[in-house]
């Protein structure tokens, strides 16, 4: 079976990156705003 260039199903890679990518927006968002109450709560 020889193999097909564009043939394989990547749905499942596809939602896995998405999760990913959402994750990291929340965790580089929370960091900011940790970073942020932490500049004001200290001055």
């Amino acid at each position: 079976m020889a193999h097909e260039h564009g043939s394989m199903d990547t749905t499942e890679q596809e939602k896995t990156f998405a999760g990913f990518i959402k994750a990291a927006v929340w965790v580089g968002g929370f960091s900011i705003a940790v970073l942020i109450f932490l500049a004001l709560a200290n001055s």
